[in-house]
């Protein structure tokens, strides 16, 4: 066994990685970029080595500074996480090469599955049920074309390098193939140098389930399904174990397939062997297919965890240490129910926007596993993945494991940053989730309910304005009078695009009432409790300028900073602005040149996500503000058109 591990990443996989290793009595050595220097995986190891800045280019990508890092260290293991190198066979072989060992599958095996259309060839010969489709070399778009008639309408077209829902495109008519499949190429070549595409039979209603399997380089057990199928875009939501209406048929069937694809390939360590499958009518033996292997430890894996009752990263360090495989086949078994969300710093409403700011305040309710990388004071930088947290639950049940889910989202409070939050919380009260009708277009069929803002009651007008004059303590209202009669306390707050003075009277030392707008709340302060209208009131975070009252998963008023002169953003002033600090990737117009509402003005990349910026109106391109590769604000101005009358 080793003494000391590396883990070559950041955030919550590096703080996953390190408990488990702290646990099994293992030194830990963590790696960061100059603005990570603070991060919680760097004060939660024996060790800590800067390896750059703040892009990961310059960092958490340089193999070279991480292996020599270890080499500094006296690590012998190298835990790479998810992301990054995680599946970059170059790194494993110079891993290697400097005599540590690298914790996950040989180079050899990430090759076989790093493009999915070799990949599905793979399986194709090991017995594992492929989609119809096309997975050839040539990309010739007339070729294509015929390919995709062949196949039948509807079609997905991926990326062969692809992942995250980059490089996809569906296609429901002959009509849109050839823009559907330009798109593709583009966002596959910026994304993963290779713009090669494959075609495939898009299934109606597409459930993704998953098997996590476990390998030792020669044999392979599976530790059951994960179902995925709740997705925004391609990107994972809410995940659980077991899938709900499993058979033990297609379970079985499931489980023998994917261990079949882990064994064709020599496989070793934690893995992921992803199905599409039909749910149109129940799940059958024969309504599953492969889509492609992932050769590493997945996000979703503590809800495996949770119904295994397997530590899956103790089992990775055990087996890369030349242990053989803890447990049998047989001696694997589901115990309940396990569902996790995951918690991002994301405008829900203005399109599920990456969103940075710093945490105010984090915390999370008893009885929920929450694996976090970030806690209240870190922010949440533009340069990487903007997750703050996984929340985890299990229970008996499926029904009761869920509404310990929709309780434990409850109890989640986050003040500093926008969240999806609420949208989580809407998930996991849906109807038709909760009857397990899930499939990968639930939440674009019921996006405008999930995703709709929580609506702020006058209780929480008057909770903020409690907050924000320091006015909601016990015996608070003592300065609240002057002379005989009670003295008026007026303070103006923001929720939103909404702007309300809310005035508040004293009617004695433990009573007042908050007028907001026509409506009118009562607090009083009973056994040194505040109470709303007789109810209890929410909890409250107070930072400069905002209040965040800890209700319907969080809501924030400002207070309007006096000096404030911001300018309106949009088609009002001629500006198009950058909805969040990132990177500009590519700029599509010039000076003079005349543009239409919705035409592409400039692409901006942040945390990992590209943003097409689109005209607001028809006019004439001014000025641009920008170049290619400039990093830029939230709110900086990019692209400004002529005013209207001089267009």
């Amino acid at each position: 066994m080793f003494d000391t591990i590396l883990i070559a990443n950041r955030g919550e996989i590096a703080c996953r990685v390190i408990r488990t290793a702290r646990a099994m009595g293992l030194r830990t050595v963590a790696v960061h970029s100059d603005v990570d220097a603070g991060a919680a995986h760097v004060a939660m190891a024996d060790v800590a080595v800067c390896i750059g800045g703040a892009a990961p280019a310059d960092s958490y990508l340089r193999g070279d500074r991480i292996i020599a890092a270890a080499q500094a260290t006296g690590a012998q293991a190298i835990h790479p996480g998810y992301g990054f190198l995680s599946e970059n066979p170059d790194f494993v072989e110079a891993v290697e090469a400097a005599g540590l060992t690298f914790i996950g599958p040989s180079a050899a095996a990430i090759r076989a599955m790093g493009l999915k259309d070799a990949a599905k060839a793979l399986m194709e010969k090991a017995g594992v049920p492929v989609v119809p489709g096309y997975h050839g070399a040539d990309q010739d778009p007339g070729h294509l074309e015929v390919e995709a008639d062949r196949i039948g309408y509807p079609v997905l077209i991926k990326a062969v390098a692809g992942g995250g829902g980059k490089g996809m495109r569906l296609v429901e008519t002959p009509a849109g193939f050839v823009d559907a499949l330009e798109r593709a190429k583009a966002e596959a070549r910026t994304a993963f140098g290779n713009d090669s595409v494959l075609i495939e039979k898009f299934v109606e209603k597409p459930r993704h389930i998953e098997v996590q399997v476990f390998g030792d380089g020669t044999r392979a057990v599976h530790l059951f399904e994960r179902d995925c199928s709740l997705q925004r875009r391609h990107q994972k939501v809410i995940e659980e174990a077991p899938a709900p209406g499993m058979t033990p048929e297609m379970r079985a069937a499931m489980g023998s397939a994917a261990v079949r694809a882990a064994e064709a390939i020599g496989y070793r360590g934690a893995g992921t062997v992803e199905f599409i499958v039909d749910g149109s009518d129940g799940l059958r033996p024969n309504g599953f297919w492969f889509m492609e292997m992932n050769t590493r430890l997945q996000v979703e894996h503590p809800v495996t965890e949770g119904i295994t009752g397997v530590d899956l990263v103790e089992w990775q360090i055990r087996v890369a240490a030349g242990e053989p495989l803890p447990l049998r086949q047989e001696e694997l078994s589901i115990t309940g129910h396990a569902f996790e969300a995951r918690l991002y710093a994301e405008d829900v409403p203005a399109g599920f926007l990456p969103a940075t700011g710093t945490l105010a305040h984090l915390s999370f309710p008893e009885g929920v596993r929450a694996d976090s990388g970030v806690r209240s004071g870190d922010a949440i930088s533009p340069f990487y993945d903007p997750m703050i947290a996984k929340v985890i639950v299990h229970g008996p049940t499926r029904a009761v494991a869920l509404r310990q889910l929709a309780r434990g989202l409850e109890g989640c409070r986050v003040a500093g940053t926008v969240t999806n939050l609420a949208f989580l919380g809407a998930l996991a009260r849906h109807e038709g989730f909760a009857a397990g009708d899930v499939d990968t277009g639930l939440i674009a069929r019921d996006l405008s309910a999930l995703a709709a803002e929580p609506r702020a009651e006058p209780r929480h007008w008057a909770r903020a304005a409690l907050a924000a004059t320091g006015l909601d303590a016990p015996g608070g209202w003592d300065r609240g009078f002057a002379l005989w009669a009670p003295l008026a306390r007026r303070v103006t707050l923001r929720h939103g695009d909404e702007v309300v003075d809310c005035v508040l009277r004293a009617e004695g030392p433990d009573r007042a009432r908050i007028a907001i707008g026509e409506a009118e709340v009562l607090a009083e302060w009973q056994g040194g409790a505040l109470r709303l209208d007789g109810g209890p009131a929410p909890e409250v975070h107070v930072a400069p300028l905002r209040v965040t009252v800890f209700d319907r998963f969080g809501l924030a008023f400002d207070l309007p900073d006096p000096l404030e002169r911001a300018s309106a953003a949009g088609a009002g002033d001629g500006l198009t602005r950058a909805p969040m600090p990132g990177r500009v990737v590519k700029v599509h117009v010039h000076a003079g040149q005349a543009v239409a509402a919705g035409d592409r003005l400039a692409v901006l990349e942040a945390m990992k996500m590209e943003h097409t910026m689109q005209a607001a109106r028809d006019g004439v391109v001014a000025e641009v503000l920008v170049a290619a590769g400039d990093q830029v604000e939230a709110g900086a101005p990019l692209i400004r058109l002529e005013e209207e009358d001089a267009a």
